[in-house]
C-alpha cells in the first residue's frame, strides 16, 4: 500500500531526452515556479512507473510521472490545488503564506522535518 501525506506539494523538474516519460508537464499546462498539491498516486501493475495525480494551471487533472517532480513541502491548512512556490516559503516564524484558489491568503505552519510531521494513515485502501 502507498500512502501520501494529504498536504504534500511538489514542483516541476521536467526530465528531458528521448526516454523521458510522457506526458511532459511543461507541455501539459504545468509551469515552473508553481507548487502543486499531490491529489493521489497511481502505479499500474504492468509497469514500475508511478504517476502523481495533480491539477495543472487550468485545473485539469493529470496523471504525470513522479520522476518529473520534486518535493516542495508539507503545507497543512491550504486548500489550494496549486500556488506560486515562492509564496509558501517560510517566513522565519514557523509560518508561511499560501494563496488559495480564490485569491485569498491563508497562514500555514511549515514543518521543518519528517519527525515533526504527524502520522497520517491511509483511509480506505483500494
Amino acid at each position: 500500500m502507498i500512502c501520501l501525506h494529504p498536504d504534500l506539494f511538489v514542483i516541476v523538474e521536467q526530465l528531458e531526452g528521448d526516454r523521458a516519460p510522457q506526458p511532459r508537464p511543461l507541455a501539459s499546462g504545468f509551469s515552473r515556479g508553481t507548487a502543486y498539491r499531490v491529489l493521489g498516486l497511481h502505479s499500474p501493475s504492468e509497469t514500475s512507473e508511478a504517476y502523481f495525480i495533480v491539477a495543472n494551471d487550468r485545473d485539469e487533472v493529470w496523471f504525470v510521472s513522479n520522476r518529473h517532480f520534486r518535493a516542495y513541502g508539507i503545507l497543512p491548512g491550504s486548500t489550494a490545488l496549486h500556488l506560486p512556490a515562492h509564496t509558501a516559503l517560510p517566513s522565519g516564524d514557523g509560518m508561511a503564506t499560501a494563496f488559495e484558489g480564490d485569491g485569498s491568503t491563508v497562514p500555514v505552519p511549515v514543518l521543518s522535518d519528517g519527525h515533526e510531521t504527524p502520522h497520517v494513515g491511509c483511509a480506505g485502501a483500494l
